[in-house]
């Protein structure tokens, strides 16, 4: 298999999903930026190459935060892995859907890159 996982990068503060794009490309990935779950959801509606979502929960823009927009994943793209984060708020494990792995900012990058390669390899 010659072709890059894509990982879609939902984030509002573009220098952090500027940083999360290059963490998903220099671990051998294809990032795909949205700055908002409805952008984010556009994309996944018109691509079929999307395996892992990335997703800060705190998205002032937009008509979901990450935690919406993750459960809608999971119903909708249920092979997508999910990875959510935030730098503002811990969600409990019946806040996240089933699979999904959570991440305090400043997140460990070797911990978020270690995490994706089993995700991708498990998929």
């Amino acid at each position: 298999m010659g072709s890059k996982a894509v990982v879609l990068i939902i984030e509002d503060e573009p220098l952090l999903r500027m940083a999360a794009a290059t963490m998903v490309e220099d671990a051998g990935f294809e990032p795909i930026e949205a700055s908002d779950a409805d952008e984010a959801i556009h994309i996944l509606e018109s691509r079929d190459d999307i395996r892992l979502i990335l997703t800060d929960i705190e998205m002032p823009n937009g008509s979901l935060n990450g935690l919406m927009l993750a459960a809608a994943v999971r119903r909708r793209w249920p092979p997508i892995a999910i990875i959510v984060v935030s730098g503002h708020r811990i969600p409990t494990a019946e806040e996240l859907p089933e699979g999904t792995t959570f991440y305090a900012k400043p997140y460990p990058e070797d911990a978020v890159v270690a995490k994706m390669h089993s995700l991708l390899r498990a998929a």
